[in-house]
């Protein structure tokens, strides 16, 4: 079951998956991508106009990723609307987790608020055993 939270009516649900064409372990560089999916259930269109990311490694080292939209776009979804997107990060350790949250904006009445990234987990599949 992908993780998933809702916020004022924005549904955000993830999908994660590494990437070992992209990898190279004995670099300690571990690929993995994500695919974020954001549904609208709201009756007005909304705008994803910025991103604030915490990835975090098996160490315990974080990053912090931010700024304007998603994929080099600042999508408007409309009400019952969906929009999805596929992107990437590259850890120094075999497992770890990204959480966040976006900017959400009503175009019409400019008023923002965030929604919820859930957190989710980052695992390369031979650390499972």
């Amino acid at each position: 079951m992908s993780p998933t939270a809702i916020t004022k009516g924005i549904k955000v649900s993830v999908e994660s998956l590494y990437q070992p064409q992209h990898s190279q372990p004995q670099l300690n560089t571990f690929v993995f991508a994500y695919k974020i999916t954001i549904e609208n259930y709201n009756t007005c269109n909304l705008q994803l106009t910025y991103r604030y990311w915490t990835i975090k490694d098996a160490y315990g080292m974080e990053r912090k990723i931010e700024g304007e939209g998603v994929v080099g776009k600042q999508p408007l979804i409309a009400p019952m609307g969906m929009y999805q997107y596929i992107s990437a990060c590259q850890l120094s350790t075999e497992i770890g987790k990204m959480w966040g949250h976006y900017t959400i904006k009503n175009p019409e009445t400019q008023e923002t608020f965030s929604a919820e990234i859930p957190l989710f987990s980052l695992i390369a599949p031979f650390k499972m055993n």
